[in-house]
């Protein structure tokens, strides 16, 4: 990404998570346990679908893509936040840093808008069962996706213009761990007015976009899991949409935590501290949440072991 401007700044610094010394090493070893565990579990459930035809489903589809997000997402910043702690200066340059702030805010988007299509295939499949195969058609699935990437590319474009636009002249000290709005909004010298009404507008424009379906979506499940007469049903429906509510609540549960909030100097360490829920621990519990409660994607880990210890190549049926 070419990014030009005429800031006498050429380079940030990043402050972290904390100035204390005596913390920079635990610190160090838990981002990196998180990190580990973030990628393996990411790259081992993005396999599983991948390998495993009964998981060539819609429902899947929509997981791998969310996996592949979480998974991207963490080499935004992660790599760069363990460098701080090992480091008396974590020095990021503009360009790196505009970089980061695109990323960060396409895959936080696009994580959004994958969401709201994983509750709208819900929707389809508890509702409209005999019109699921129909309507959630992979072509269905393919423009869902694709949407989603768009938006959320247009969106991180309009952020990260927005702000090479800026002149900073004075500090480069970034008090936090990673290119944020907001941080770097505060160490500009020329006004932020536009920047900030972009920011409003595209945000909230995402936030009620994608609530508003969710809502919707899971509203017209519960009215139909009500007038469904079998406690089978009702245990299938629950067992079909309770991952992605945990997964919906946790990621907006958190975001929510780090954005809305008194504008004042004393809230930027709860900024810093929920934002590592939302940033960190998100992207790692995202697929335990769907391994753990989720019968198909624990069959299909059986299945893999299996052909793994007996020497048979996964893909190919023993």
């Amino acid at each position: 990404m070419a990014v030009e401007n005429d800031s006498s700044v050429t380079q940030f610094i990043l402050m972290g998570l904390t100035d204390k010394a005596e913390f920079q090493l635990p610190l160090f070893f838990l981002f990196l346990l998180n990190y580990v565990v973030t990628v393996v579990g990411n790259l081992s459930l993005i396999n599983l679908i991948c390998l495993n035809s009964h998981l060539h489903t819609p429902m899947y589809f929509f997981l791998f893509s969310l996996s592949f997000i979480d998974l991207c997402y963490s080499f935004v910043f992660t790599p760069k936040m363990l460098m701080g702690f090992n480091s008396e200066r974590n020095i990021i340059s503009f360009a790196g840093c505009m970089a980061q702030l695109f990323f960060f805010c396409f895959f936080v988007s696009s994580e959004c808008y994958v969401l709201t299509a994983m509750a709208y295939d819900r929707y389809m499949a508890v509702c409209k069962p005999l019109l699921y195969t129909v309507t959630m058609s992979p072509l269905m699935c393919s423009l869902l996706i694709s949407a989603s990437y768009l938006m959320a590319f247009a969106g991180a474009m309009a952020h990260t213009g927005c702000m090479v636009r800026l002149t900073f002249c004075d500090s480069n000290i970034i008090n936090h761990y990673m290119c944020d709005i907001f941080p770097l909004l505060q160490l500009s010298c020329s006004s932020t007015y536009a920047n900030e009404l972009v920011a409003s507008i595209i945000v909230a424009a995402v936030i009620l976009f994608s609530s508003l379906i969710i809502c919707i979506s899971y509203a017209l499940i519960l009215f139909n899991i009500l007038h469904m007469s079998s406690a089978k049903g009702w245990s299938k429906a629950f067992s079909t949409c309770s991952s992605h509510l945990i997964t919906v609540g946790l990621f907006y549960g958190f975001g929510l935590l780090t954005y809305v909030k008194p504008s004042s100097s004393e809230s930027l360490g709860l900024e810093k501290f929920f934002s590592v829920f939302y940033t960190n621990v998100v992207p790692m519990l995202n697929p335990l949440v769907y391994s753990l409660r989720n019968k198909d994607v624990k069959l299909a880990l059986k299945k893999t072991l299996k052909r793994i210890r007996n020497g048979i190549k996964p893909g190919v049926p023993p």
